[in-house]
C-alpha cells in the first residue's frame, strides 16, 4: 500500500465511523459499551503506562502484546508470563480492543501494564509509539491493521504475529484483497501459524514464506482457571442438595437458547434435579435471556444475584465475566455455543481441560482444525438441532461413555501442548537477529 492507499484507507475508516456513529452511540447509551477507554483509543497514553518509565524501569525496552478480547487474552496469558521470565530486561505491556478483554487483562497482568488499543489512525497510534518505543510488537491471531503495522514497522519495532490463523469464513475476503494484505504482511517480521493450512493460507495472501513458521495453538497450553470463590460455593451447594446432573452451556448466541432450554425440559423428565448453567456469549444479552426464561416458565436465578438458593431443577443464568472456564469443572456435559446456528463456533478447550464430555453443533468453521482433531480422537460429539436433545439425554444416561468421552478430550488437549515454548523461542530468535530482508531462523519454531 502506497501513501495514497493509506490516506484513502484512513479516509474510508473515518467515513465508516461517522456513518456508524448512531450504532456506537446506541451501544454506549444502551449497554455502556465502548465508553471506557475512549481517550486511550483516541491516542491518549494513560499515565499508568508512562509513569513506570520514570523510575527503575525507565531504561527497560518494551514488548507490546495486543490481544483483542477475552479469548485472545486467555490464549496469550501463558506466553506473557513466559515472556516476563524469558525477557527479564524488558517490560511487557498488553492492549485489548474489547471491554471484557480489558477487564480480564487488567486482572491478570496488572492495571499498570494494560490499556486499550488505539484506533487505526496515525494520530492515535503515534503517541503510543513515541511514549513506549517498543522493541517488539506481538499481535495475537490476525490483527492486521494497516496504519498500525506501517507505523510500528517504521518506528524500528520488530513485529510478530502469534497464534496466527485464517478461518474458513474469513478466507474468501483475505483472497479477495490479497493485493492489500501482501503489502501489510511485508511489514511483519515473523508469523507463527497454528497449523499447516494456516501457513499455506498466509503465504498465499502475500506473507513472505521464510517468515512463516508453525508453532501450534497457544490455547492448548492454557492452564485451567483457578476456581473463583463463587464456583466453589456452587459446587458445595450442588452437593449439599443432591442436585444434578449438571449441563453447562457456554458462549451461547441468539437462536441457541430456545432449543437448549427445550432439551433441558426433556432432560428433566428423567432427571428432575438436573441443573443447567447457561452462559450467553455477549453481556448485552443477559437481560434478553433472563426474559426468555421467564416467558418459558423455567425456574431460574441469575448468577449475580445467587445467594445460595436451591439450584436443582432449574437454570443458573451466568451473567458474569471470566467465570465460565471454571464453571465447566462442575459440568457432567458441556455444550459450547455459536455452533447450533451459523456463527462459526467457539473454543472447546476450556471444557476439555476439565475432562468434561463436550457437545457442539455443526457450525464450527472458526475452529475447524481444533474440532477436527477432537473428532478424530472421538473426543467430541457433533450434533444437529434435531439430534441435540437425544444426544444430551444419551450421554447423561450413560456414565461410562460420558466419562470416556471427557477423558479423551483431556488427553487430546494434552497431546497438543508446547506451542508456548516454541513461540517464546521464536520470539527470542527474532529479537536476537538484526533487521534485514533475510528470513528469521526457523530452528526455534515447530515446522513439521
Amino acid at each position: 500500500m502506497g501513501s495514497l492507499s493509506y490516506f484513502l484507507y484512513s479516509l474510508a475508516l473515518a467515513a465508516g465511523m461517522l456513518l456508524s456513529l448512531p450504532y456506537w452511540l446506541y451501544q454506549i447509551l444502551r449497554h455502556g459499551k465502548y465508553r471506557s477507554g475512549f481517550a486511550e483509543r483516541m491516542g491518549r497514553v494513560p499515565a499508568r503506562l508512562t509513569a513506570a518509565r520514570t523510575d527503575s524501569t525507565r531504561s527497560r525496552p518494551v514488548i507490546w502484546v495486543h490481544a483483542v478480547s477475552v479469548g485472545e487474552v486467555l490464549a496469550v496469558g501463558g506466553l506473557v508470563e513466559e515472556m516476563r521470565r524469558g525477557f527479564p530486561t524488558h517490560r511487557v505491556l498488553v492492549t485489548t480492543t474489547t471491554g471484557t478483554g480489558q477487564e480480564l487483562a487488567r486482572a491478570r497482568f496488572g492495571r499498570e501494564n494494560v490499556c486499550h488499543f488505539p484506533l487505526d489512525f496515525a494520530f492515535a497510534i503515534r503517541p503510543y509509539l513515541r511514549a513506549l518505543q517498543p522493541e517488539l510488537v506481538v499481535l495475537a491471531e490476525t490483527e492486521f491493521w494497516p496504519n498500525f503495522l506501517r507505523l510500528a514497522h517504521a518506528s524500528g519495532a520488530r513485529i510478530a504475529v502469534v497464534n496466527a490463523r485464517i478461518s474458513d469464513r474469513s478466507w474468501p475476503n483475505y483472497r479477495r484483497f490479497r493485493w492489500a494484505f501482501s503489502k501489510m504482511l511485508a511489514q511483519v517480521d515473523l508469523l507463527l501459524a497454528q497449523t499447516q493450512q494456516d501457513r499455506v493460507r498466509l503465504e498465499s495472501i502475500g506473507a513472505v514464506p521464510g517468515r512463516v513458521q508453525i508453532a501450534g495453538n497457544l490455547k492448548f497450553d492454557v492452564s485451567p482457571a483457578s476456581p473463583p470463590p463463587m464456583v466453589e460455593s456452587l459446587r458445595r451447594s450442588l452437593a449439599a442438595e443432591g442436585a444434578g446432573p449438571v449441563l453447562v452451556c457456554g458462549s451461547t448466541v441468539e437462536g441457541e437458547e430456545p432449543p437448549l432450554l427445550k432439551a433441558f425440559e426433556n432432560i428433566q423428565v428423567e432427571h428432575p434435579r438436573a441443573v443447567m448453567m447457561l452462559a450467553p456469549r455477549r453481556p448485552e444479552r443477559f437481560d434478553e435471556v433472563a426474559i426468555l426464561l421467564q416467558q418459558l416458565g423455567i425456574r431460574s436465578c441469575r448468577r449475580s444475584r445467587w445467594q445460595g438458593e436451591p439450584l436443582a431443577g432449574g437454570v443458573l443464568l451466568v451473567d458474569s465475566i471470566g467465570e465460565l472456564a471454571a464453571l465447566y469443572a462442575l459440568a457432567d456435559v458441556a455444550f459450547v455455543g455459536g455452533s447450533l446456528v451459523p456463527r462459526g463456533g467457539h473454543n472447546i478447550i476450556e471444557p476439555a481441560q476439565h475432562g468434561v464430555a463436550i457437545v457442539v453443533g455443526t457450525h464450527t468453521e472458526n475452529f475447524r482444525d481444533m474440532v477436527a482433531l477432537f473428532q478424530r480422537q472421538d473426543a467430541v460429539r457433533i450434533v444437529t438441532l434435531s439430534d441435540l436433545p437425544l444426544t444430551l439425554m444419551h450421554l447423561l444416561a450413560n456414565d461410562a461413555e460420558r466419562r470416556v468421552l471427557g477423558r479423551r478430550a483431556a488427553e487430546t488437549m494434552q497431546s497438543q501442548a508446547g506451542a508456548t515454548a516454541r513461540t517464546l523461542e521464536a520470539l527470542k530468535a527474532l529479537l536476537a537477529a538484526n533487521r534485514d530482508p533475510r528470513p528469521v531462523s526457523a530452528q526455534a519454531a515447530h515446522t513439521d
